[in-house]
This record gives C-alpha cells, structure tokens and sequence, in this order.
C-alpha cells in the first residue's frame, strides 16, 4: 500500500475540561450529615414507643428500663434535630448562591420549566440528558421545601405531645398544637405518619442521589462530603443555575479549572 493510500490517522479526541465548583460550604455539610444520623435515631426509637416489643428479662429491675432509656434518647435527639433545623434556615440568609434560600421557592417560570425536565428523566425515564444544574435542580429544591415543611410540623406536634410530661419552658411554647389537631392521640397519629414521610423520602434520596451522580457525573455523592462539584464551563452561565446572584460572602465559590480524565 503507498503512501497515498494509506489511512489518515485520526487525532486523539481531548478530554473534556470540567472546572472545580465549591458548592456546599462546610455548615451546610455538617447539617446535612447531622440531620440524617438525627432522622436515624428518631425513626428507630419512634418506632419502638409507637411499637415497644415485649422483652423478657431475668436481670435487674433497675437495667431493664430500655423503654425510658429509647425515650430519653428520642427526646434528646429532637431537641439537636430542632436546634440544628433552626441553624440551616439561618444559613439560608448567610450562605453561598447555593444554599440561598430563595432557591427552594418557586419564584420563576424557569424553574418550573427544569422541574418539568427533571421528572422526564427520573419519574417518566423518558430521557437519560443531564440536568444542567451546579447546586441542586429545581424539583428537588421544591421537595426539599417540603421537607422543611414536614420537619416543622414534627417539631411543633413533637414538642407538643412532650409538654404535658416537661416543666421546661420550651415544650409549653407548642401545646396549642394538641387541642388544634382534635387531642394527644390524634396528634400523635399525624407525627407517626410524618415519620413514614421520612423514611419514604430516604429511600427515593438515596436512590436519586446515585442516579443523578451516574446520569449526569457532577460528584453528586462526594460533593456532600468535599463540598465541590465538578462541571462543564457552559452550566456555569447564569450563575451557574443557582437563579439569583452569587454571594459576596462566600470568597471560596470561586471555580478551578479541573481536566476530567477520560473514561
């Protein structure tokens, strides 16, 4: 074969270059590995009082009393649930574009726009395309939102239910929560399914959040660890699909360029 006539060789295509985004500040790290472990302990210990097995023993009286040792345990955890719940809506008004809080309100059509895309590939699996956003899309501000909402409502009515047996001022700020929902035991059937809320809402995040790390290769899951992403430079117009102005108070948002290795 001549020369002529031999193949041209093609060019190694390049690498695509991603740029490092400093998306979840350490505050907003810590509340979220904090609330899941307090989510955790809550559900577990919640079951148990709704459900208490029978557990025979032939020890102490003084060390079987796991029934108030589960209780003590769910009230403390509550307390660290409220007050850390209290500490991210602060963050909302302190934090990066990303943690803002008026992301999680749907303010613009644009959003609703990406929701509507975001269903198409999670809920219809009518599409695999990536979803162009650096912090969270749209539908899962909207549900995290929610989840706020129903994080409140266990606040009130949990605190509500342990007023008639604390002397603590703060318990007694919620009793008007008991006679509103119909009494003690009506209350407590409504916190009893929010708690299923909960473990309905872990099961889909988890499964999301690998989902959304395969389809779209960002470093979702170690993004709540490190607090960066990794993204193309065209996600980052508009601000980078935050939908409001970068903070001035977050110096450490700046992006790095970063060469993704080939797969």
């Amino acid at each position: 074969m001549t020369p002529e006539a031999s193949p041209a060789v093609q060019p190694a295509a390049a690498a695509p270059v991603f740029r490092r985004v400093y998306v979840w500040e350490l505050p907003v790290r810590i509340y979220h590995w904090l609330n899941a472990l307090c989510v955790l302990v809550l559900t577990v210990t919640g079951i148990l009082i709704a459900h208490p097995p029978a557990f025979a023993s032939v020890t102490e009286a003084s060390f079987s009393y796991w029934f108030g040792i589960n209780r003590f345990i769910h009230f403390a955890t509550a307390y660290v649930f409220f007050f850390n719940f209290a500490f991210r809506i602060y963050w909302g008004f302190v934090g990066n574009q990303f943690s803002d809080w008026r992301n999680f309100l749907p303010l613009r059509s644009a959003q609703f726009r990406q929701a509507g895309a975001v269903l198409r590939v999670d809920v219809l699996q009518a599409t695999n395309r990536p979803i162009d956003a650096v912090g969270h899309n749209s539908l899962a501000y909207f549900t995290y939102f929610l989840m706020f909402l129903v994080f409140l409502f266990q606040v009130i009515s949990g605190f509500a239910m342990y007023a008639s047996m604390s002397k603590s001022w703060f318990p007694q700020l919620f009793v008007w929560a008991v006679p509103l929902f119909g009494g003690d035991f009506a209350l407590r059937q409504w916190h009893y399914m929010a708690m299923w809320f909960f473990i309905v809402f872990t099961i889909v995040h988890v499964y999301l959040v690998f989902y959304h790390d395969y389809v779209e290769g960002h470093g979702v899951m170690s993004s709540m660890v490190g607090g960066w992403k990794f993204v193309r430079p065209d996600m980052l117009k508009g601000n980078g699909r935050s939908w409001f102005p970068l903070s001035p108070r977050s110096p450490r948002s700046e992006q790095k360029s970063a060469p993704r290795r080939p797969s």
